[in-house]
């Protein structure tokens, strides 16, 4: 529907002002009045005519996935369609018996479903939390609604930190910069002046202001861009392309093997008989038996578990990142965090609290004119949308008795991380002044003593800012130009208790960590040196970095603690250490971190950060602790290593699938196993420990290449378990091409005492639980060889003891060549992870 006035005086004025008010227009080049001017906004009545005819912001909340979503995505899935037609034959030539593994696919689908509806919930409740609410103005006031509740013509208040939420036209601004670069790339700020437009996805890095919404909803301009890049995704991910890629090799190798078995089954009876019913429906001849041998081949080829427990790992993840107050806006965040190998954090707000707290205001000496504390107070009153270190100046003079006096406001510089420097142009009783408050290196020159002082004082973990009186507006085009010194402001900002445990585990763990932070590299130094950081003794400031793309990342890999540091160069650091091949976790709060936090391949930001930071991360800390961040870690950890572990054992029971298919079709002998077989192995060996395993505790760290990690064992191992399965076969078959329920039973016992092995060898390091588990499957397979009742139902006979010792004997076989496998790649593996960490290390033979 157009975007115009439900009726005429609703829609805005010929001026650009809001419906009902009056234009507020400064003139140009100048930063505008410090105070948004009176204006009563939208009334209730227009409100809700816009709601009714549907003018709303009507863009869904980043959230999980719907339940339709949910359950399409694990019901109608690659795997499940194999199942369904295997089924499908059996369900026509019978028995039930053989059938049983659809119903394990019909389990696991349902669990499956039930975890992510888990981690829905989990998600939308900290999604709910997290959601930005714009501030509108309304009958006169100002009030914070959620930004679906925001309706055309509405005015919005916006300021530093703040992300714009509708496409708007301006109609107040106090020096308002928005950054466009998510939406055009361009990285500089844009000044907003009256009149000018605003777009959806970009944010406010400076200043503050009001404008007009034009556009709402669907309409926005990035609008439909923003929708889909916040659905929560299970996609885009090395391990589930990885997982994807395998799954297509799988399929390939189906039909081919599936065909094979079918021909030599069918030649084995020389001629393709009529197959004729039998007792309880089931049908027996050459064709059916030929099926039945085909259905068991390829159900055990087919890795059924490994998409679900992916699935349930991720939402097992999501769901204890949650009880931690961790918001995961994209599921593949879980996986990033296992590979990081650098953390970039900012200071303020993340290894320090939050607030800060004004020490004192040493005086310089700089002026003749008004005492500095009064200047302070003035500067304070007159900010509109203060940051901390205004915050904290503004309740320091108040608690000392000190009021701000009554000077209007003439111009105004609101801060920006970029020039390190605000200001306002104050008509004090004595005329117009000037003054600018910011990083004494920026508006004073090095040698100037009060640059000294200040590089003293922040040596100490002091926030140091100087504050200066200007020769001209702080809004003209060359401001400030030449100041004069007045006093040094010392601020107070607290190191978190938890920051110093944290960077320990990250230094246990091999995670290098790195201070990036605006403030004078002494300060940044001297609160790495108070948190034990390697190399904080020696910090560096980002301005003196080689200009060289390739010459800093290498600069930026060597050191650890970087002051004076700009947006744009955080987000080209992050950029530089990632080229370099590192996995880079980027973690701030401010609308300076935005940039560093969208170039980093996870961004975390701090729940009480700005708008802005949280809506380009991929995770939120909404408790803002740092120290949740080892936990989020630990849990990627464990996710993306236990898959690995889960994938070693179903990519072993392909192999040997396939193996035993292929010789079993090219020797033309009847197949060993029935559907029911294939389901009994598959269950005690790796169906049910997989879901143990799936979520136990894991710390390895996650590297690149899980395909061939992945097969480097699974392919070994499940060419020999399916190659002693055949020699127990032809075995006991003693020239036979028919085989007696015993012959199946040898080798039934052989691949599962084989298969249990590799699950031994996966499931390491040992812990009590794991040998309780692996007992139980042995004791499960037991009593279904043993029991009359597990005998019937699978068709096992263990009445002929050779037949089962031959088994045993081969089976043991298998487990000494697999385990030599497994030993010479664990040296191989450690070799190339040490030459790796030490690319000069000496090769030596594998063996010394």
């Amino acid at each position: 529907m157009p975007d115009q006035p439900d009726r005429p005086g609703d829609g805005p004025d010929a001026s650009g002002a809001p419906p009902g008010t009056a234009s507020a227009v400064a003139s140009p080049g100048r930063a505008g009045p410090a105070r948004p001017p009176a204006e009563p906004g939208l009334s209730r009545e227009q409100v809700a005519r816009r709601v009714a005819a549907g003018r709303t912001n009507d863009v869904p909340v980043r959230a999980s996935r719907g339940v339709g979503q949910i359950i399409r995505g694990n019901v109608f899935t690659r795997i499940n369609a194999m199942i369904a037609v295997l089924f499908a034959i059996i369900a026509v030539i019978g028995p039930v018996q053989d059938g049983l593994f659809a119903l394990v696919i019909v389990i696991n689908t349902l669990i499956g479903i039930v975890q992510e509806l888990r981690a829905k919930r989990t998600l939308d409740r900290l999604a709910i939390v997290n959601a930005a609410r714009p501030r509108v103005v309304r009958e006169g006031a100002t009030v914070r609604v959620a930004a679906q509740e925001i309706v055309l013509d509405e005015v919005l208040e916006v300021g530093t930190g703040d992300q714009v939420v509708v496409d708007g036209v301006v109609t107040w601004s106090a020096g308002m910069e928005v950054d466009e670069s998510l939406l055009t790339g361009e990285a500089d700020p844009v000044a907003k002046r009256p009149g000018d437009t605003v777009m959806s996805g970009s944010f406010v890095v400076s200043g503050s202001g009001r404008f007009r919404a034009t556009k709402v909803g669907r309409h926005a301009y990035a609008a439909r861009l923003a929708e889909e890049a916040s659905r929560f995704s299970l996609v885009r991910s090395e391990l589930r392309s990885g997982i994807d890629r395998i799954l297509t090799w799988i399929t390939y190798a189906l039909f081919p093997i599936g065909a094979l078995l079918v021909y030599s089954q069918l030649v084995l009876g020389g001629h393709v008989a009529l197959d004729e019913p039998v007792a309880g429906g089931q049908v027996s001849g050459p064709l059916a038996d030929a099926l039945r041998g085909m259905v068991a081949a390829l159900v055990s080829m087919i890795p059924e578990g490994l998409i679900l427990l992916t699935s349930i790992a991720f939402a097992v993840g999501v769901i204890r990142l949650g009880r931690h107050r961790c918001l995961v806006q994209e599921l593949p965040a879980i996986e990033g965090l296992a590979r990081v190998d650098v953390v970039c954090t900012d200071k303020t707000g993340t290894l320090t609290e939050a607030g800060m707290r004004l020490a004192r205001v040493r005086d310089l000496g700089g002026g003749d004119g008004p005492a500095a504390t009064r200047v302070l107070a003035a500067l304070a009153a007159g900010d509109p949308d203060p940051n901390p270190s205004m915050t904290a100046i503004a309740q320091g003079c108040a608690a000392h008795g000190h009021e701000a006096p009554d000077w209007p406001v003439t111009a105004l510089a609101p801060f920006s991380s970029a020039r390190k420097w605000s200001g306002a142009s104050l008509l004090a009783p004595d005329g117009e002044e000037h003054w600018v408050l910011g990083a004494a290196d920026v508006l004073v020159p090095p040698d100037d003593p009060a640059a000294a002082e200040a590089a003293r004082l922040g040596a100490r973990g002091h926030r140091v800012l100087l504050l200066a009186r200007a020769a001209r507006r702080v809004d003209a085009e060359d401001a400030p130009g030449p100041v004069r010194p007045a006093a040094l402001v010392v601020l107070d900002q607290r190191v978190r208790e938890d920051a110093a445990p944290t960077l320990d585990y990250f230094a246990e763990q091999g995670v290098d960590v790195k201070i990036v932070s605006g403030d004078h590299a002494a300060s940044v130094g001297a609160v790495g040196r108070e948190l034990d950081l390697a190399g904080a003794e020696r910090p560096v400031d980002a301005r003196d970095l080689p200009e060289s793309a390739e010459n800093m990342a290498r600069e930026v890999e060597r050191r650890s603690v970087f002051g004076r540091v700009t947006p744009e160069r955080k987000r080209d650091m992050v950029r530089g250490l990632r080229r370099r091949g590192h996995t880079v976790a980027m973690t701030g709060d401010g609308v300076n971190d935005v940039l560093a936090l969208k170039e980093a391949d996870i961004g975390v930001a701090m729940g009480s950060g700005s708008p802005a930071s949280r809506s380009v991360a991929q995770l939120v800390l909404l408790d803002d602790r740092f120290a949740a961040l080892p936990r989020v870690v630990a849990e990627g950890r464990r996710v993306i290593g236990n898959i690995e572990r889960v994938a070693g054992l179903f990519l072993t029971k392909t192999v040997y699938s396939m193996t035993l298919a292929t010789v079993v079709g090219l020797l033309a002998v009847a197949y060993p196993f029935f559907p029911r077989h294939a389901t009994l192995i598959n269950a005690v060996t790796f169906g049910i420990p997989s879901f143990f395993l799936a979520l136990a505790p894991n710390t390895d760290i996650a590297r690149p290449g899980f395909v061939l990690r992945t097969l480097r064992l699974a392919a070994p191992a499940g060419l020999v378990a399916g190659l002693a399965a055949v020699t127990t076969y032809l075995l006991v078959l003693g020239g036979r091409t028919v085989p007696e329920p015993a012959d199946r039973t040898a080798v039934v016992i052989t691949l599962c005492a084989t298969t249990l092995w590799v699950l031994l060898l996966v499931a390491r390091p040992y812990v009590w639980w794991k040998v309780v588990l692996v007992g139980s499957m042995v004791g499960l397979l037991t009593l279904a060889m043993v029991t009359p009742l597990g005998q019937w139902f699978f068709d096992l006979d263990v009445s002929e003891p050779g037949k089962l010792l031959t088994g045993l004997a081969v089976a043991g076989v298998a487990i000494a060549v697999i385990t030599v496998i497994r030993v010479v790649d664990d040296r191989m593996a450690a070799r190339a992870r040490a030459a790796e960490d030490d690319p000069e290390m000496e090769r030596v033979p594998v063996g010394r």
